[in-house]
């Protein structure tokens, strides 16, 4: 474990804050951001144990550290991600993120959760207590997240019920069956009903009007699904807490920057949802965020709150949010308020470093062996059908949200082929549980692809395998070597693997290290470049067109799913 600065004696704290003693650590000559007054203040930071007791004022400490020319701001919240998107362990996250000012991450597991059930989830319990960082979990609520898939688990409310008073507990994960919900679903409420009076997240893309107001009705208290700004102020008229999203694939804060102001920052707060470590590397996490959103007009006031004060209030941490007597000594050492490059964090007063990482314990690895799907070859990728008229998948860069297109593709000997020229592919999704060996085929538009075929077992949510292709031979080698390596991602063409990442744990995370990963993802992303794919992000984007609960045209092992209707297409 690592040597964390233990919650001190109630009279320790207070002779320290008084300054009768010297205090355990005070950290010198930077200014602090009030985050009441918007003022920047010179001002020592006296902390004792792991939380803060003086600032304001001058301390003596038995150790001090100089951060003279610095700026101090409270540890950033990232108040809703699946760790699994990262692709490396929750220990590896930590590694990756609590650097860039991340001191709280408030996670959904549902990702594994989808593949192992409450295995999944009480590996991410045991592992929060030995991060430097203070890891959250909200209990997953929709595993499977529609009837229209198959996964490896379904849990119900009496699965996640005896989880709710776990100490690292938040309340109920991302309520993302809102048709369910509206349609007063017996599962659904069953789970809404057993967190009643709890907090509750959302996961409401598109929902307005009295549709919303009945979701909202329902005690759902945050959402991240808002990707306009029209969308988002409706949401927070109702009274959502509303979370700027800002991913690998979904990018909504451009779209909602113009929320962000003094008046609303109360209500608003940051979250990442899935994020790689490549982007990580090349951008940052919630730092990247801020100094985004400070270059793209709004106030540096309503950022900073959004991204620490705002967030402890919504998801009810009292204990931090503010560099102030009594909160958690979360601290965020950066070298300018638009700039936010940050040079140091104290995570509960320890300082982050990689002897601190080294000194943590560790939990093994669960759902080993997960990927279970049967051999397949190439004809078996075929489309069949009479109907010229075709449904196809539109990807939008940037978007999960899809378009829901229609094009012309006639059968030659029983089959609708791929047609390069319109940039019309085939994708697939294969079983991977073990269950039924379900295969579904269908179109999409976006990738680019000229020739061979891209594999991913992240396909949300179920986290089956899905796989878009030029060529059915290499579609049907990519769906293979995924069971091979134990999932993963992989680039094929012309019957040769061309780079892979084998991701064994749940067919999701790595057992290697996050900076391993992304040179992984650097060559990953190459090959997928080299075989004409024009999507910055191509893996996490194929991962989302298998998601049923985003609108408006998606797939999953049981086939072609139009989302506004809620239904399977025939």
């Amino acid at each position: 474990m690592p040597e964390l600065r233990p919650t001190a004696p109630l009279t320790a704290r207070i002779e320290q804050g008084r300054g009768l003693v010297p205090a355990d650590l005070v950290l010198k000559g930077a200014r602090v951001l009030d985050l009441i007054t918007g003022e920047l203040v010179a001002s020592d930071v006296a902390i004792c144990g792991d939380t803060i007791v003086g600032v304001f004022g001058e301390y003596a400490g038995r150790e001090e550290i100089d951060f003279t020319g610095k700026i101090l701001v409270p540890g950033f919240i990232d108040t809703h991600l699946h760790i699994e998107s990262s692709l490396v362990t929750p220990f590896e996250f930590d590694r990756c993120v609590t650097p860039h000012g991340v001191t709280t991450a408030i996670c959904d597991p549902h990702e594994i959760a989808n593949v192992c059930g409450l295995v999944g989830i009480q590996y991410f319990l045991d592992a929060a207590p030995k991060l430097l960082m203070d890891l959250r979990v909200n209990l997953s609520s929709c595993v499977p997240s529609t009837h229209m898939e198959t996964t490896g688990a379904r849990l119900e409310a009496a699965d996640i019920a005896p989880l709710m008073d776990h100490p690292r507990v938040i309340g109920l994960a991302e309520f993302m069956n809102y048709p369910g919900v509206l349609a007063r679903d017996p599962g659904a409420m069953a789970k809404l009903e057993a967190f009643s009076g709890r907090h509750i997240d959302g996961h409401a893309p598109l929902l307005s009007g009295k549709d919303l107001n009945g979701y909202l009705s329902a005690g759902i208290r945050t959402e991240h699904e808002a990707t306009s700004y029209e969308e988002g102020l409706e949401k927070l008229r109702k009274g959502m807490r509303v979370l700027i999203r800002e991913g690998s694939v979904s990018k909504d804060l451009k779209a909602m920057v113009g929320l962000l102001t003094e008046r609303h920052a109360p209500y608003l707060c940051f979250c990442t949802d899935d994020r790689n470590p490549l982007d990580i590397g090349e951008h940052g996490h919630l730092d990247y965020i801020i100094r985004t959103a400070i270059a793209l007009g709004a106030p540096p006031l309503a950022v900073y709150r959004a991204a620490s004060l705002s967030a402890a209030e919504a998801f009810g941490l009292k204990d931090r949010g503010l560099i102030a007597p009594g909160k958690r000594a979360d601290i965020a050492v950066i070298d300018g308020l638009e700039t936010c490059q940050v040079e140091a964090v104290f995570a509960r007063g320890v300082r982050v470093s990689e002897a601190a990482f080294a000194a943590r314990g560790t939990v093994e690895p669960v759902a080993r062996y997960s990927v279970k799907a049967p051999k397949v070859v190439g004809n078996q990728f075929r489309t069949g059908g009479n109907r010229v008229e075709t449904p196809v998948i539109g990807v939008i860069p940037g978007k999960i949200i899809t378009q829901h297109l229609t094009y012309q593709i006639p059968p030659v000997d029983g089959d609708k082929r791929p047609d390069i020229g319109r940039d019309l592919v085939k994708i697939a999704v294969l079983e991977r549980h073990g269950v039924n060996g379900n295969l579904a085929t269908g179109f999409v538009k976006g990738f680019g692809l000229q020739r061979g075929a891209i594999g991913s077992t992240i396909c949300h949510d179920h986290h089956n395998i899905a796989v878009v292709g030029a060529d059915y031979d290499d579609m049907a080698l990519a769906a293979n070597r995924l069971g091979e390596i134990e999932g993963g991602f992989v680039v094929v063409e012309g019957g040769r693997v061309l780079a892979e990442i084998p991701l064994p744990v749940a067919g999701l995370m790595s057992l290697g290290s996050f900076e391993e990963v992304r040179a992984d993802l650097v060559k990953l992303r190459a090959a997928a470049a080299s075989l004409g794919v024009v999507l910055e992000e191509p893996f996490l984007q194929l991962a989302f067109l298998c998601l049923p609960v985003i609108p408006h045209l998606k797939i999953t092992d049981h086939g072609m799913v139009d989302v506004d209707r809620f239904e399977v297409m025939p």
